[in-house]
């Protein structure tokens, strides 16, 4: 056996024991409270690290918060994380994360993400729909170093800002593209 076999072997495996492990955690998931309490404590830790994104908060009509996807792939991948809609500070309802993807892949990883849906047609457009695609329906600007040096308080214009955090693993980059965002029941 190549050595490049046995690492894509060894990253398969690592893959498949971090989704069965997740699998697992999501089939027991966290009750409503602990993902209530995980959530603003992913939002304080976000403000800290970025203190740009407390001023979006404060302009924001809700904030999608994730605050654990687990994504692992080799060749296929996907993605999953269960999050709340707050409005001010309560929390309003709960969605999921969830992604797939293909190509040039193999890892494992974890992150967490906010979307601060800036206006009432992108709060309502998440309500109404059946799962939202990011990419499709309001806008989202992902706000990274170079994006968050040409924003201020007065030039917040898109429909919604997303920031990534918290992001540990052996996969290279993170992108929301794609992911769809449902409602759920807790």
């Amino acid at each position: 056996m190549t050595q490049s076999m046995r690492f894509f072997l060894s990253m398969f495996f690592a893959a498949a024991a971090l989704i069965s492990t997740s699998a697992l955690n999501t089939a027991g998931a966290a009750t409503a409270e602990d993902l209530n309490a995980d959530s603003r404590q992913a939002l304080q830790g976000l403000y800290k690290a970025n203190p740009f994104s407390e001023t979006i908060a404060q302009k924001a009509k809700a904030i999608l918060v994730f605050p654990n996807i687990i994504k692992a792939g080799l060749v296929f991948g996907g993605s999953y994380g269960e999050g709340v809609l707050m409005k001010g500070k309560q929390v309003q309802d709960y969605y999921n994360s969830v992604s797939g993807s293909w190509g040039l892949q193999a890892g494992a990883q974890s992150y967490g993400y906010a979307v601060f849906l800036m206006t009432d047609k992108a709060v309502k457009y998440v309500a109404e729909t059946k799962g939202w695609e990011i990419g499709v329906g309001p806008t989202v600007v992902v706000v990274d170093e170079g994006v968050a040096k040409n924003l201020s308080s007065s030039t917040l214009k898109d429909d919604a800002y997303a920031f990534i955090f918290d992001q540990q693993g052996l996969m290279a980059g993170v992108s929301i593209e794609g992911t769809k965002i449902s409602k759920i029941k807790r």
